[in-house]
């Protein structure tokens, strides 16, 4: 197969998605993945990067595309036109949330306000347009809007979290994520803290409990991220403290938890915390990741139940992996190793769901991967 020179390849890239192109000499078809990256400016990274994907699974670096401080979390608008990014800082008590309108290999700033507390490390957006930001540092979550164009609103409201775990990472609240269900007007925050996921609706642009408010987790859980499976029923939620995956079915309009499965091979003793979870398109395999244990733990789904079984772990080939991706098209993995400075994409195999190595890359710090 012929394939165009990397450097007139470039050309051809419009936002992170998949394009296909026809080679100025032949009719091959050359599909492209490309996906940006966000990072910690502590250290060499300077901002938001942009890499390509190719239909092989090898990795280039575009380059650097948005100087920011930490945009540590990532994701874009549903029509793929405008990316927004986290500041995780803390300046005067609060960190920022910025959009960007995405034009070729460049990222335009649009806005940027404060998400509503310190060290904002999440981000999520609806089809309404309203996001919400998980303020670590400030244990709470803040809701905006934004317009067509990408243009935030101010700072909505805030919702600000009370209580504490029973661990030293739990002293007070430490929200890490929130989501929007994917079929009902609710969104769903992890509070690795208070040790809790929150219910919410969204009332006159202010965030207001749900009857059953919260739900919480094992003693020491500390929950950090989740993912729905496709069947919008069952959630999986990944518990960073005690290296556990849990899953939250509901019952008379009530969550519980149903299932709970560790991240880490019974032989493994030393210090590890998971970090990131993803499921495939057709729920049938579970991916999460182990920062200590340095791997990336597989898991098949019960389609009855939506138990899980460990069927293997995949090393991540470097140190601490942070957010972690399935391609577009779920053909790679990628992983971000934040303290070896590199991400490396596995070829997945759909059938069985196991994973094989097949290109790493250098990247500075890199915490985030957004398709």
């Amino acid at each position: 197969m012929k394939v165009l020179p990397i450097v007139l390849l470039s050309i051809f890239f419009f936002g992170c998605k998949s394009e296909k192109v026809k080679t100025a000499t032949t009719n091959t078809v050359v599909k492209i993945n490309s996906f940006y990256v966000g990072t910690y400016t502590n250290k060499d990274a300077k901002g938001i990067y942009k890499y390509e994907l190719s239909e092989k699974g090898e990795l280039r670096k575009v380059g650097l595309v948005a100087e920011t401080i930490n945009p540590t979390f990532l994701t874009k608008s549903k029509d793929d036109k405008i990316l927004f990014a986290v500041g995780e800082t803390n300046v005067n008590g609060t960190g920022f949330i910025k959009s960007f309108k995405i034009e070729n290999d460049s990222l335009l700033l649009v806005s940027n306000e404060k998400s509503g507390g310190a060290g904002p490390c999440f981000v999520a957006i609806n089809d309404d347009n309203y996001l919400v930001t998980a303020n670590y540092g400030g244990g709470s979550v803040g809701l905006l809007k934004a317009d067509a164009s990408g243009k935030l609103s101010e700072l909505l409201n805030v919702q600000q979290h009370v209580g504490k775990g029973t661990t030293d990472r739990q002293k007070g609240p430490h929200a890490h994520s929130a989501w929007f269900h994917p079929t009902k007007k609710e969104i769903i925050s992890v509070d690795l803290g208070t040790n809790e996921l929150l219910f919410s609706n969204i009332n006159e642009d202010k965030l207001v409990y749900t009857k059953q408010k919260s739900l919480k987790m094992a003693e020491g859980a500390g929950p950090r991220h989740l993912t729905f499976h496709p069947n919008n029923k069952w959630i999986y939620v990944l518990n960073e403290l005690d290296n556990t995956v849990s899953l939250v079915k509901e019952k008379e309009e009530s969550y519980f938890v149903d299932f709970t499965i560790s991240t880490l091979p019974k032989e493994f003793a030393d210090y590890s915390k998971a970090a990131d979870i993803h499921i495939s398109k057709d729920g049938k395999f579970l991916y999460a990741s182990n920062r200590g244990h340095e791997s990336i733990v597989i898991y098949v789904v019960n389609a009855e139940n939506g138990t899980l079984t460990t069927i293997g772990y995949e090393p991540v080939l470097g140190k601490n992996p942070r957010n972690f991706s399935l391609s577009s098209d779920e053909q790679f993995l990628l992983v971000a190793n934040q303290d070896t400075d590199n991400i490396v994409s596995f070829k997945r195999d759909i059938a069985t769901g196991m994973l094989t190595f097949v290109s790493e890359i250098a990247a500075p710090s890199p915490v985030c991967i957004l398709f």
